[in-house]
């Protein structure tokens, strides 16, 4: 029986513009003058710059440039993956597939793919790509794993070629793999089979499908240029592309970007003060939760993290820690409202947990928790305590850790708290070595949301190194509804199993969600129309990985009657 909670309900929907609590410093700070006088920073675009060339802060030198276009390469550059395509464009904000260099595809099982691949394209030498250029592909992540990013020969048996099909042959009922292997960059067998060393290869002259090609290039900036012979290059009304290595919070508020990806102080104020033609859009992108240590007591008692759930204030949360920017999330795992279609319409109030203190000392009470004064104590007499692990530099994180410590001081808890370097942060929750974490959960693919969160394929003891389910949870009744998904190509039973593993999610709270965590797209409407928008959320606004292909294609530039 699912458990109930009294009080009402926290409304997802809330102003943006809910300002902020206290000064932040930062960008705000470089606004005001020797003299003690704020000025008011504007943006000041470069009069080089012609109307058909765009100015993007997408990439970031160390502090230059390294020539590398090599798009399987964690330090490749951020163009490189718009020289490159995939077969299919996924949309990671919901999940949707977009047809690409795939024009279809289809699974005739479960252990089976077959893509189709479009026959009216070249690489930017004039070359055609085919059907071998993709099985070529696959076999170089298999021989080179280390460029294998997405994980394709996790999945794969083998793959080969019929005619314009590619067919995928998996190596079990792997019904969820078609987007990981969708998602491939395809490369030219023609160039990349006499590469000697593709793990260490920088392709610095890249020849891709793309809609755009390599132009000048200096180790402090390099350009783009349109690609004629793309094959939506009727799409394509960027002549020229412009990304610069210098891209500080300053810089990017007033050198005059036309699309920026940065969280921003008092975005407003700043980015949206600097420029009339200055738009946003943050929308969310995945769920900033609490991760209980599942084999750290008294962590592997649903009551105590019932206890913990009902003690928070969501609401301050996400202020706090966004600076008003995100909403409080739900207990479903989903990301609301791009995931509503999957929804389960039993779980009350979306999912959304509100803070209600005499419900948390029940739950508390039932794990053999009391309040004694001012403290929870257990049979012992101890108070119960643990220490919240973060990571050193993530602000917003650092603030939602601190305003979980004050609200469950509230109810007796004492909480510490931990804050390791990034590097010190990751090993510690994939190795176990955590109490509570400040961790997510959810992405725009549901069952690789729920398979990384739950799956006991993942489970390994403390102390060992895992790469997912980082709070080591194990269920027989999830990971056999993960199993039956993999196995069936029913979308209405996937969609039934989705609502179960909400439900578990949401009963037994391996993780309780706290607010979503943003995407912070900036855009500048002055050159360029056609962003995705809340109200247009056809991408995901971010301007890294492959995201920015569905985007190139749907920017307008404006007419000169227009302005």
């Amino acid at each position: 029986m699912r458990w109930q909670m009294s009080g009402g309900r926290t409304p997802r929907a809330r102003m943006m513009g809910r300002w902020r609590r206290a000064a932040i410093a930062g960008l705000a700070a470089a606004a005001v003058a020797l003299s003690g006088c704020s000025i008011q920073i504007t943006s000041q675009p470069d009069p080089s710059i012609g109307d058909d060339t765009m100015l993007i802060n997408a990439d970031k030198g160390n502090p230059f440039f390294t020539r590398n276009f090599n798009p399987y390469l964690t330090n490749t550059r951020t163009a490189s993956r718009w020289i490159y395509e995939p077969l299919i464009l996924v949309n990671p904000l919901d999940g949707t597939q977009n047809p690409w260099l795939a024009t279809e595809w289809s699974q005739p099982d479960a252990r089976t793919i077959v893509m189709t691949i479009r026959d009216d394209v070249e690489w930017s030498d004039g070359e055609d790509l085919t059907p071998d250029d993709v099985a070529f592909t696959f076999q170089l992540l298999k021989d080179n794993p280390a460029l294998d990013i997405k994980g394709a020969w996790q999945h794969l048996e083998s793959v080969e070629t019929e005619g314009d099909d590619v067919i995928m042959h998996l190596q079990t009922e792997d019904a969820p793999s078609l987007p990981i292997l969708g998602q491939t960059m395809i490369v030219p067998e023609h160039l990349w089979a006499d590469v000697k060393d593709p793990a260490t290869y920088r392709n610095e002259t890249p020849v891709g499908t793309g809609p755009f090609v390599l132009g000048n290039y200096n180790d402090q900036q390099y350009s783009m240029d349109r690609n004629p012979d793309y094959w939506q290059a009727d799409k394509i009304e960027i002549e020229h592309i412009i990304l610069p290595s210098t891209n500080s919070q300053l810089d990017t508020v007033s050198r005059g970007y036309d699309w920026a990806y940065a969280f921003i102080s008092d975005v407003e104020g700043t980015w949206g003060a600097a420029s009339p033609d200055n738009k946003w859009w943050f929308p969310p992108g995945g769920v900033i939760a609490l991760m209980p240590n599942l084999e750290v007591a008294p962590f592997d008692d649903v009551n105590v993290r019932r206890g913990i759930a009902l003690s928070l204030d969501r609401e301050e949360i996400a202020e706090t820690a966004s600076e008003g920017y995100m909403e409080p999330a739900g207990q479903t795992g989903l990301i609301l409202p791009n995931q509503e279609e999957y929804l389960d319409p039993s779980i009350p109030d979306e999912g959304m947990i509100t803070q209600d203190t005499d419900a948390a000392l029940e739950a508390f009470e039932k794990a053999g928790y009391t309040l004694d004064g001012d403290r929870l104590v257990g049979a012992d007499g101890e108070q119960l305590e643990f220490a919240l692990t973060t990571a050193n530099g993530f602000t917003d994180w650092t603030r939602a850790a601190q305003t979980v410590r004050s609200q469950l001081a509230e109810v007796g808890v004492k909480v510490t708290l931990k804050l390791p370097q990034p590097a010190g942060y990751q090993s510690a929750i994939s190795n176990g070595d955590f109490e509570m974490a400040i961790g997510g959960m959810g992405n725009g693919d549901v069952y690789q949301a729920y398979n990384n969160l739950l799956s006991s394929e993942f489970y390994v003891p403390s102390g060992e190194t895992t790469a997912n389910n980082f709070e080591r949870y194990r269920s027989d009744e999830a990971d056999a509804l993960l199993a039956e998904y993999r196995e069936t190509v029913d979308t209405d039973r996937q969609a039934e199993i989705v609502k179960e593993l909400q439900g578990i999610v949401y009963d037994e709270m391996p993780v309780i969600g706290l607010y979503y965590g943003g995407i912070w797209g900036l855009f500048n409407d002055a050159k360029f129309t056609g962003w995705p928008s809340e109200e247009d959320p056809y991408m995901i606004p971010q301007n890294y990985d492959s995201a920015p292909l569905g985007i190139f294609t749907r920017l307008e530039r404006v007419k000169e009657d227009d302005k």
